[in-house]
């Protein structure tokens, strides 16, 4: 049976310890700082809340508008004579269009993540 002291896991995002009493260098943490800054930089992007909802809006209405194309017609005499499905679908197209582009025209900004001098 492995030691506990022996056990060490085969994939580690942490820096290596510096010295045997478990301490971080400056040179370290500085490392990990400026790897966390780019993934949150990274995920920030893709979940903007820009992306998910134009997203959702575009395929939305995409399928209600395919329905609304589709609607026979006792279902828009059910409605008025309103093809409510294509009116509706063509308005949450127009939104998630209005959203992406949004997105598109002003991404996100972050601050620069600062580069590391070579090791020494």
């Amino acid at each position: 049976m492995p030691e506990p002291s022996d056990h060490r896991p085969e994939h580690s995002d942490r820096p290596e310890y510096s010295d045997r009493s478990g301490h971080y260098s400056e040179r370290d943490v500085q490392r990990e700082v400026t790897e966390l800054e780019g993934k949150s930089a990274t995920a920030a992007r893709l979940f903007d809340i820009r992306r998910i909802i134009g997203g959702l809006f575009v395929v939305y209405g995409l399928i209600v508008t395919l329905a609304g194309l589709t609607a026979s017609d006792a279902e828009i005499d059910k409605a008025e004579g309103v093809n409510i499905n294509l009116w509706t679908g063509l308005g949450m197209l127009a939104l998630g269009v209005f959203f992406l582009g949004w997105l598109w025209l002003r991404p996100l900004k972050h601050a620069p993540v600062p580069e590391l001098p070579p090791d020494e």
